[in-house]
């Protein structure tokens, strides 16, 4: 009976991991309290009574980002630091602007799937599968067509126009977090070493110091 139990017990924890997700709201909502010092998994609700319509509202969305980069392109975040009642509801949004042949990096959201709608403009737009395939998935959107990128593969957008850009992306996440592959690779704090990235990349240790002064 005994290893009944504890046979039910495991399958119960290992299939509420392979369910992981944005912790579910078991209220109407959980405005996130960012005065408080308690460390959650999320942020801790302030009392519902004190909840008030700014708790749940954004304004700024239809301001174009500025895309004088070195990547042509800004992404404006809306995620549970900017609405406080997002806190348990698992979304997020995100306005992204392209200047001509501008690129949205190569990253991953560590926490949430993504689907982007275009606006204005041509976007190319791609993910990679896991090892070992590493097949590239890729598509030329043009206005209101619609993408999907599964939760932690590697993406990337550009611009194949020659005006500006500009799409929405939708999360799955609060706060789906964001790699982008070379600022983590080449700009990590403190360097890794130009061994492992020489080997890596299969290039000399020089190539990896240039890059890495650029970051």
């Amino acid at each position: 009976m005994a290893s009944k139990f504890l046979l039910l017990a495991l399958l119960a924890i290992t299939s509420s991991i392979a369910l992981a997700s944005d912790p579910s709201s078991l209220q109407d909502f959980c405005v996130a309290d960012a005065k408080n010092s308690v460390l959650v998994n999320g942020l801790v609700c302030k009392d519902p009574k004190l909840a008030e319509a700014n708790d749940f509202f954004f304004s700024g969305l239809h301001l174009a980002g500025n895309t004088s980069n070195a990547v042509g392109s800004r992404v404006t975040l809306v995620n549970v630091a900017q609405i406080a009642g997002l806190n348990t509801l698992g979304i997020s949004i995100a306005r992204i602007d392209y200047a001509p042949w501008g690129i949205n990096p190569p990253h991953t959201h560590p926490r949430a799937s993504e689907i982007l709608t275009v606006l204005e403009g041509s976007l190319k737009v791609g993910f990679v599968t896991s090892n070992p395939e590493n097949r590239l998935i890729t598509k030329v959107l043009e206005k209101g067509d619609v993408f999907v990128f599964p939760v932690g593969l590697v993406h990337f957008q550009q611009n194949v126009g020659y005006g500006n850009a500009v799409a929405i992306a939708a999360l799955s996440s609060q706060n789906p977090g964001v790699i982008t592959i070379a600022n983590a690779v080449f700009g990590s704090k403190p360097d890794i070493s130009a061994d492992i990235l020489a080997k890596a990349f299969q290039v000399e240790k020089n190539t990896v110091y240039n890059i890495q002064s650029k970051f």
